[in-house]
């Protein structure tokens, strides 16, 4: 009885496709493609369960191997169940490179398809006749495991219905997947008899998968505490601590069913993890049922060491309904003394208004002597990195409700906002119009540089900065993705830029490498965010990658009359501190005219504010926020797809209508205008003895307005 040896498909798109290798003395090794030929790529696809050959590739298309060539002249009738089986010149002998490894290109047994990425979407398997789709009630929890772990994507996160827009059209399989759960292939379940009852394409089983296989809490004197471990792909290691926050650690304690988290001790507390820690950063709201639903982000994580490992303390609750285990945790962040904060209407988590949950009611804070010291300890709170600017005057647009805090006065150390120096709670002279808001250092935006926002070199927002990213070791999946987040269409093409000389301005990010089960360009493992020098090939040469994105369809243009003049581009922003800021305003047929609110959105503040020539747009606001317009009201119902060169670019119906009233006027908040400010007062000639009195001056405007309100009711820092 001959031995059968082990063989893989290494360094392609998935577990059939690549480079053929065998296992032989405990090592593996390639296969020369000499007499190699489409029954010789049937045989292997055959022992993968990879279904049928779509190549027998004798090219260069995948990396060269290493190691011994074990393999050379294979002889294969196609009807063997193991490559091991076949003819060949002997273990190791051959007259071979690595330059001519063979490899294999199959059908695979499954697939999904019409998801994000090929690791979620409507579940397909490939027999005899094609690609058929499997009914939902010919497939269970324990398949979905097997599918993942087949297209080596992890585990089944769920099972579902697939929607409308994901269904196939094509025929369904009839036949019953009946796996134990522990397959490593889905072709080696047991099938069951066809089925006699229909089943339509709108009942058929999608899929979705993640990286994140296992969780656990270890080194505690309980289950219910300890240093978090996550398993990746089959590989537990420790998690990084950098942005792990309590309602992160609420979701893992709800997971393990250990009621909620109480709290987020120091790394170190547990001990010292073991094997890899893993950079990736949870998102959680609090109200996920397990930590793999949350988003993510891997990109730019700077490297972490066992002494900065995640840990929590969790209430250790048998477990609860959902809703009953999620209104105790509500009860516990909420309850006397427990105070939280957040950002609101911004761009993403670490840049918007600032609010703070007290005494049950979320309230804002007004900017009344509001500065960086005081926007940085909210930065710091949130696991958000430093502050980037201090905004007040209801830059993220004006709150509700009470105003907590006024006159904050913080020494920049203090571990939370209601630490720090201010009026009583609730005592103010403000009104919402003064909120106060912050943009931190980890906000972050992406952008392709060309005006038409779909083209160009890549750029990223971080630390305050605009900054390139470099080509090396950049995959091809990069440029959909990039296309994909900025609404660009899903398609793309990379194009790498040679030239000499030394190249301007910052570069954020380098060695970014998107897989095909990354859904988000945030997803994908990069280097650590710093400034790069993009490691130029020879002396004085750089490469910088220039991505082209394919877009769904042409940009219509709004239905109003179309005119060559120059004027129909004008954009204003009004009501704001700066040009940045403020009611949308355009000009048509020789007047100012404002933008109605219906569906405005981040997409259309998005191309309003690049208009502008602001940078991201940070908020999209509504109901006249910088207060109502006069005039006409040219443009209602703006649908942008956030690419566009110009608001006047974007779908939109007239607005002579009468639908719309100036208590409907859109506005925006851009990035805005202070990179450019602080850029010149860094240039600006302004003398040492002139910026020495301003400073005097102020420090003894400052001691006269401490000396002033010293009878003034304690702070909450001081209580």
């Amino acid at each position: 009885m001959l031995l059968v040896l082990l063989v893989r498909l290494a360094d392609g798109s998935g577990r059939c496709d690549g480079r053929v290798e065998v296992k032989h003395q405990n090592r593996w090794g390639t296969v020369c493609r000499f007499n190699w030929d489409q029954k010789d790529a049937a045989v292997v696809c055959k022992q993968l369960g990879c279904g049928s050959v779509i190549s027998a590739a004798r090219s260069k298309r995948f990396v060269l191997g290493s190691g011994p060539i074990w393999m050379d002249y294979v002889g294969c009738r196609g009807t063997e169940s193991a490559l091991s089986d076949c003819t060949h010149r002997g273990w190791g002998k051959h007259y071979c490179i690595h330059e001519y490894d063979v490899g294999v290109t199959c059908t695979g047994f499954v697939r999904l398809v019409g998801g994000d990425n090929r690791c979620s979407g409507r579940v397909e398997i490939n027999d005899r006749d094609g690609w058929k789709s499997v009914c939902d009630s010919h497939f269970g929890a324990k398949a979905a495991d097997v599918v993942c772990r087949d297209l080596q994507c992890g585990r089944a996160l769920s099972v579902t219905r697939a929607s409308p827009s994901g269904e196939g059209t094509g025929p369904i399989w009839d036949r019953e997947l009946q796996c134990v759960g522990n397959e490593s292939t889905l072709s080696s379940c047991p099938m069951g008899t066809p089925k006699d009852q229909p089943c339509t394409q709108t009942s058929t089983a999608a899929v979705s998968c993640t990286q994140f296989t296992g969780f656990r809490l270890v080194n505690g004197s309980t289950a219910c505490m300890g240093r978090v471990e996550v398993e990746v792909q089959g590989t537990w290691g420790t998690l990084c601590a950098s942005r792990w926050d309590l309602l992160d650690a609420h979701v893992l304690c709800h997971h393990l069913g250990c009621g909620f988290a109480v709290s987020v001790p120091e790394g170190g507390q547990f001990g010292r993890g073991t094997g890899p820690v893993w950079g990736d950063s949870f998102h959680c709201e609090g109200t996920e049922s397990s930590l793999d639903q949350c988003p993510v982000t891997a990109l730019g994580a700077s490297p972490c060491s066992h002494e900065n490992n995640a840990a929590v303390i969790c209430s250790g609750a048998e477990p609860l309904p959902g809703e009953i285990l999620q209104c105790a945790f509500v009860a516990f962040l909420l309850s006397p003394g427990s105070r939280q904060v957040r950002l609101v209407d911004g761009a993403g988590r670490c840049a918007g208004r600032v609010e703070i949950y007290y005494r049950g009611q979320w309230g804002t804070v007004c900017d009344d002597a509001w500065d960086t010291a005081d926007a940085n300890v909210v930065c710091r709170q949130l696991s958000c990195g430093w502050a980037v600017e201090a905004a007040g005057s209801a830059h993220f647009g004006e709150g509700s409700g009470h105003i907590w805090l006024d006159g904050v006065n913080c020494s920049g150390d203090e571990t939370a906002l209601w630490n720090c120096s201010a009026e009583a709670w609730g005592q103010h002279d403000c009104g919402h119009k003064e909120d106060a808001g912050v943009v931190c250092s980890e906000f972050m935006a992406l952008r392709l540089e060309n005006s038409d926002g779909c083209s160009g070199r890549l750029q990223v927002f971080y630390n305050g900065t605009w900054g390139s990213v470099c080509s090396n070791s950049m995959t091809p999946h990069t440029a959909k993705l990039v296309c994909k987040e900025l609404g660009c269409g899903d398609g793309g093409t990379r194009e790498i830029s040679i030239f000499y000389g030394r190249v301007n301005g910052t570069a954020w990010l380098d060695h970014v490498q998107c897989g095909e089960s990354n859904s988000s360009f945030w997803q994908c493992p990069s280097d650590p965010w710093e400034l790069q020098s993009c490691v130029p090939q020879f002396h004085e040469l750089h490469r910088w990658e220039l991505l082209l994105c394919v877009t769904s369809g042409p940009v219509t243009l709004v239905p109003w009359e179309v005119t060559a003049s120059a004027d129909r581009e004008k954009i204003r922003a009004v009501g704001g501190k700066d040009g940045c800021s403020g009611r949308v305003e355009v000009w048509h047929r020789g007047s100012w005219g404002t933008v109605c609110d219906d569906s405005w959105d981040m997409q259309d503040a998005e191309v309003a504010c690049r208009q502008l020539g602001c940078g991201p747009a940070v908020s999209a606001l509504a109901e006249a926020a910088f207060g109502e317009g006069t005039g006409p009201i040219w443009l209602e119902q703006v649908e942008c797809r956030g690419t566009e060169p110009s608001l006047q670019a974007c779908w939109a119906r007239t607005g002579d209508g009468g639908a719309c009233r100036h208590k409907e006027d859109a506005a925006v908040n851009c990035l805005g205008e202070w990179l450019g400010l602080l850029r010149l007062y860094s240039r600006s000639s302004i003398s040492v003895p002139v910026i020495i009195c301003i400073i005097l001056g102020l420090l003894i405007c400052l001691l006269l307005a401490l000396l002033a309100s010293s009878a003034v009711e304690t702070a909450p820092g001081k209580a």
